[in-house]
């Protein structure tokens, strides 16, 4: 891997701090990408010809200048080989990009905007031809829904705020996706829960709920209103989906429970119910009646004044069989990106993507936990496969699951932006990070259902595993509509191969008000048997188990390295004779939960400073520097690799050395 340049001020966390610098071989250290594999972004060895592309070209064009420039970015792709680059001007492009050809190590394919121009490549298709709902098709509606009558669609045809149009969107009515002037609506449903998708309005089951039956007095509806609606709920870690068997006012039965724990749970599970038009009353909202193929919506106005767009195909560039592709400087808009197994060399730089995957069907068999949780882990957001890829410097906003899905190995995320993801609410992620020898640096993450980064490990075929690299990275805003998670959790009962998690800011997590207690809301979660893991100087704070926790549940919780963190941490399940041998915990700082007994299963606890003062610079500001007077300095095991740069003769406790220059995490221009 090439030696990552030093930081500079922007879209990073400085902790209070004026600039600084990274030593480059304190990145270097971490994992290599293969040999074969891509070159670096940026070589280019060979130059080829630029095609080019604009939305306002006429049809049948060469490419071969502006004045004759293909209309898509397809037909350029259709021709460009190795080193040539479609050149792309301002422009809305609805359509998925497949590359023809590859290019080589030295001479990619290059799809790229032109100096200032605003590209969108777009999954939706513009909709027209909106006509008020009047009283005929009103009437139309309730011959098939009775409950349409005397409903909030029906005050909404009678103020004129009901408006449909014809228009095949597929046979799941729920998986629909419409926007109005570029925001996503939300379909009908009971609470709304209005249009801030990390933030959604909830209701909370009754007292009496109990296995399949959700109970709760604002549910007012007619008896067998409800029947045949979509629920969601979402109780601890578990997000689910499943069908409204029978309603009555007061309460609903699902028709089989939720995964997982096989029952909801009163005053702890939140719910939303959907799939009817009678709940077709608020701006924002809409209704997609997959039967009669009609989309209806309300507005305050007319729909002709508003730009109304439906997600009809998922991919912007589908590089699934290509090679040593590069897209540079591109919008994405309702679509997303993946490449293949045998991908390698494609770097994607300066993207700007909205809204990348979208769904609401999350449970995948009534009964089965594990595909459920895991919706959308390998198959939503920016999905890298292959080895030698690389998305960087790039803004990511809206997805029901993943910013970025890594796959294979010897992948690279760096320096990108990714908020308001998973807003699913399953095990997705900013990050989510499978196979091995992956590398996840410098990245802003924030505002995600779940986690900033969800770690799991995994070989792949054919391969010699090697340990991810995640460091650099400011995560807050986690725990938004699940808990038992963490800024960067990783679970389960697998061996990390060593993987490194450094020098990461991990803080506020956003938990639900309310309900379920926020159980393991850390920094970085070790949940259920993770082994070998190297979690060194990483800074949290308002994380509710600290820092770092670790749980050993089932396999135990060994040969982790713990060293050099600031912010407290958590020990589950490790006092159990053989239950944490080889786990090392030296040189942090902050409380920790768990403490009695914990060297009972083998773990070593040395040179932590639990219950003292550590005098920092400014605590309130998070700057967690050490003062002169502080009890950290010259406290610490010294760790070559680890803990260098202090000014002393030994090094200090915590993420920060005393007299170093400090290093700050997040994304970089």
């Amino acid at each position: 891997m090439m030696p990552i340049p030093s930081p500079s001020p922007r879209s990073r966390r400085v902790l209070g701090l004026a600039g600084t610098a990274l030593a480059a071989s304190a990145l270097v250290a971490g994992t290599a990408v293969p040999a074969g594999a891509a070159a670096p972004p940026g070589l280019r060895l060979t130059s080829g010809t630029t095609y080019h592309v604009s939305a306002d070209a006429a049809q049948g064009g060469d490419g071969l200048s502006v004045q004759s420039a293909f209309s898509s970015i397809q037909a350029c792709a259709d021709v460009a080989g190795p080193g040539d680059t479609c050149l792309i001007e301002t422009g809305r492009y609805e359509e998925t990009v497949t590359p023809a050809q590859s290019g080589t190590s030295g001479s990619p394919v290059t799809f790229q905007a032109a100096p200032d121009a605003d590209v969108v490549v777009s999954g939706t298709e513009v909709l027209s031809g909106f006509t008020p709902v009047d009283q005929t098709q009103l009437a139309a509606v309730i011959a098939t829904d009775p409950f349409a009558a005397d409903s909030l669609f029906s005050d909404a045809v009678a103020a004129g705020k009901a408006y449909s149009v014809a228009v095949d969107l597929g046979d799941a009515g729920g998986e629909a996706q419409i926007f109005t002037d570029g925001s996503m609506d939300i379909e009908a449903s009971f609470p709304f829960p209005g249009t801030d998708l990390l933030d959604p309005v909830i209701e909370r089951a009754d007292a009496g709920t109990a296995n399949a039956t959700i109970v709760d007095s604002t549910l007012t509806r007619p008896a067998g209103y409800w029947d045949g609606a979509r629920a969601l709920t979402s109780y601890w870690y578990v997000t689910a989906t499943g069908s409204v068997a029978s309603s009555s006012p007061g309460s609903v039965t699902l028709t089989t429970a939720p995964p997982c724990v096989h029952k909801v749970e009163p005053t702890e599970t939140w719910f939303r119910l959907s799939g009817k038009i009678g709940e077709l009353g608020h701006p924002g909202s809409y209704f997609y009646d997959a039967d009669a193929k009609r989309l209806y919506v309300y507005s305050d106005d007319d729909p002709a004044g508003h730009t109304i767009e439906a997600k009809v195909r998922d991919l912007a560039f589908d590089l699934s069989a290509a090679s040593h592709i590069r897209v540079e400087g591109i919008g994405l808009f309702g679509a997303t990106i993946r490449t293949g197994d045998t991908s390698t060399g494609v770097v994607l730089d300066g993207i700007d993507g909205r809204y990348l995957s979208h769904y609401w069907d999350v449970t995948q068999g009534a009964t089965d936990c594990g595909a459920n949780v895991t919706r959308g882990v390998t198959t939503s957001g920016i999905i890298i496969k292959g080895t030698g890829n690389t998305v960087q410097n790039s803004h990511l906003q809206y997805s029901a699951g993943n910013g970025i899905s890594l796959g294979g190995y010897g992948n690279t995320a760096i320096d990108n932006v990714i908020t308001d993801v998973d807003y699913a609410g399953t095990y997705a992620a900013a990050v989510a990070v499978q196979g091995h020898s992956q590398t996840v640096t410098h990245n802003t993450m924030a505002r995600m259902g779940r986690s900033g980064i969800n770690l799991q490990w995994n070989g792949v075929a054919g391969t010699t595993a090697g340990p991810d690299r995640i460091a650099y990275n400011d995560i807050s805003g986690h725990a938004t509509l699940s808990v038992d998670t963490a800024a960067i959790y990783s679970c389960c009962s697998a061996y990390m191969e060593g993987t490194r998690v450094d020098h990461n800011v991990l803080h506020d997590p956003t938990p639900r008000p309310g309900g379920v207690y926020p159980f393991g809301i850390s920094g970085i979660y070790a949940d259920n048997g993770m082994s070998d893991m190297q979690i060194d100087n990483n800074v949290g704070w308002g994380n509710h188990e600290g820092t770092v926790e670790l749980n050993g549940l089932g396999t135990g919780s060994h040969d982790n390295l713990v060293y050099n963190n600031t912010g407290g941490m958590t020990l589950f399940y490790v006092k159990e004779p053989g239950q944490s041998t080889g786990t090392k915990i030296y040189n942090n700082i902050g409380p920790i939960t768990g403490l009695a007994g914990a060297t009972d299963g083998g773990l070593e606890l040395s040179n932590n400073l639990v219950d003292v003062d550590p005098l920092f610079v400014d605590a309130a500001a998070h700057d967690y520097r050490l003062q002169a007077s502080s009890p950290a300095r010259g406290a610490a095991i010294p760790l070559p690799g680890v803990n260098d740069g202090s000014t002393d003769a030994v090094p200090s406790l915590g993420a920060f050395q005393y007299g170093a220059a400090p290093w700050t995490a997040g994304a970089r221009p």
